[in-house]
């Protein structure tokens, strides 16, 4: 299961670097990150293997996860045209996409509100 956790953080300079410290002192790679918030405030949505370690780390930073959810990570191939194959199949099966960012190792991070139709859409048959 791939869980994105949001992290509202002040928009000033170090404030980003607080976080990754945090999180690599406590010994978890950061799979995909980005953050966004051209004001006082920015929120920053990571992808990392062990969400719990995260939480616990950043509060022992005084830092607080202010969301998580399920996503879906895919595999894809490095070559243009990619996203938009995937974003079209999505779109055909009416699934409304609200998250969307590149991971680690040639992965994409979807996020939507029927979670369940977007893994139908996206993830292989078993």
């Amino acid at each position: 299961m791939a869980v994105d956790l949001v992290i509202d953080i002040e928009n000033t300079p170090g404030a980003l670097a607080e976080v990754a410290t945090a999180i690599s002192d406590a010994g978890v790679n950061i799979a995909a990150a980005t953050c966004v918030g051209p004001g006082e405030r920015a929120e920053l949505h990571i992808l990392v293997p062990h969400s719990e370690a995260v939480k616990h780390a950043l509060a022992i930073s005084h830092v607080a996860v202010t969301r998580e959810r399920e996503v879906v990570v895919v595999d894809v191939e490095d070559r243009p045209g990619v996203l938009a194959d995937l974003t079209r199949k999505i779109a055909r099966a009416e699934v409304n996409l609200d998250l969307v960012y590149i991971a680690t190792r040639n992965r994409v991070v979807f996020g939507a509100t029927d979670l369940a139709a977007l893994r139908a859409v996206l993830e292989p048959a078993s």
